[in-house]
């Protein structure tokens, strides 16, 4: 375990100096992999695959948001724009123009770095509420720009993805065979996003336990003490949104691929989508990777969800003399689909936020605390193990 000296030559708190500390991080990280690599094996429905390969994609972006809101204390309104931003990069860059899955995934990361750190300044002057308007007027931007930018998004008509390269080396992602067995597109495309939520996990660690994740910590927790013993909130600020960005457009880039297809969609869903990555972060456990992960896992596909399982909540209510649920407006129910899924989410958003603020990484945190509290005291003999 290192020291670590701060900028002014003070001594600062300990450090681990190993990405997996624990034996519970190294048995978690082998049974993440190990169900990463059976559950295409073991679910037969096409669709349930395709809607965990978007978990996964969400999960990418929502690492990036965990580590500017979380990590950094920059609340952002605005991450849908940048996941539109990747979307529309791999149809043009990977569908359109042919580029292999490497290049195409780089260059969307790398256009929403560039674009993060044009935003991030913004953070420099505006904090809080006022920062929150400045990102969700990126989505309105966006939305205009992905309308009217035809040569390159295709407009309202949309574009397709679904001749984006997704070759790496000698795996076909779209055509995948592996000692002797042949997969379909879906098992290929939940393997790749999770794989880059793999990636995306190891960068957005490597970055919180380093100098520079705590220095966005000291920035989050003191902004003003942090810029007096050293810390540039200049740097790290950008380089927050930088980052962020970059993970929210790779994260848009495979959700478009995964899709086939991607469309403009309305300010309201963008707001809405926006709103579910907070919602992912707060749920997971807000300043956690593995948190944005479980997060994205319950939330990012429930609109799907929702919408292909609507009938098991078709249902009259007594009282109104309509349905629940109905898929669309036309079906004259009390709420579409659509609008159901977001009041769960906002629900769930709620209920965290009152009762388990620091989400389910906390709860899992404080699990292993009462255990292990619990082990020390029956081997000091103070408690009864046939106790409870």
């Amino acid at each position: 375990m290192s020291v670590i000296t701060g900028p002014v030559g003070q001594t600062a708190l300990p450090a681990r100096s190993r990405l997996l500390p624990t034996t519970a991080a190294r048995v978690g990280l082998v049974v993440s992999a190990l169900l990463v690599a059976v559950t295409p094996l073991v679910i037969d429905d096409d669709l349930c695959k395709t809607f965990l390969a978007n978990a996964g994609a969400f999960a990418i972006a929502a690492i990036g948001l965990s580590i500017l809101t979380g990590y950094a204390g920059q609340v952002s309104i605005g991450h849908a724009a940048f996941l539109t931003i990747g979307g529309y990069t791999a149809a043009h860059f990977g569908a359109e123009r042919g580029w292999p899955l490497p290049l195409w995934l780089l260059t969307a990361a790398l256009v929403g770095g560039l674009l993060g750190a044009l935003i991030g300044p913004f953070a420099l002057r505006f904090k809080g509420n006022y920062l929150v308007v400045v990102t969700l007027a990126l989505l309105f931007v966006t939305i205009w720009v992905v309308e009217n930018w035809e040569s390159f998004t295709g407009g309202f008509n949309g574009a397709s993805t679904n001749a984006a390269p997704l070759s790496l080396g000698p795996l076909d992602f779209k055509e995948l065979s592996l000692f002797g067995k042949d997969f379909t597109r879906e098992q290929g495309q939940f393997y790749l996003a999770w794989m880059l939520v793999g990636l995306t996990a190891l960068v957005g660690r490597n970055i919180v336990r380093s100098r520079p994740g705590r220095a966005m910590q000291a920035i989050r927790d003191r902004d003003i003490a942090a810029e007096v013993v050293g810390v540039s909130n200049v740097r790290y600020k950008i380089a927050a949104f930088s980052v962020s960005s970059a993970m929210a457009c790779l994260g848009g880039a495979v959700y478009a691929v995964n899709l086939r297809f991607i469309s403009p969609n309305s300010p309201i869903e963008e707001l809405f989508i926006s709103i579910r990555f907070v919602a992912i972060i707060i749920v997971g456990g807000l300043g956690t990777i593995h948190g944005a992960v479980v997060g994205a896992l319950i939330l990012g596909p429930l609109p799907e969800l929702v919408r292909e399982n609507v009938g098991l909540l078709d249902f009259q209510l007594p009282l109104i003399g309509k349905s629940l649920v109905g898929e669309t407006a036309a079906d004259d129910a009390l709420l579409t689909a659509a609008a159901f899924s977001e009041i769960a989410s906002a629900l769930m958003l709620i209920g965290f936020l009152l009762f388990q603020p620091t989400g389910i990484a906390g709860m899992t945190r404080a699990l292993r605390r009462r255990l292990s509290a619990r082990r020390i005291r029956l081997e000091d003999g103070t408690e009864d193990p046939d106790a409870g």
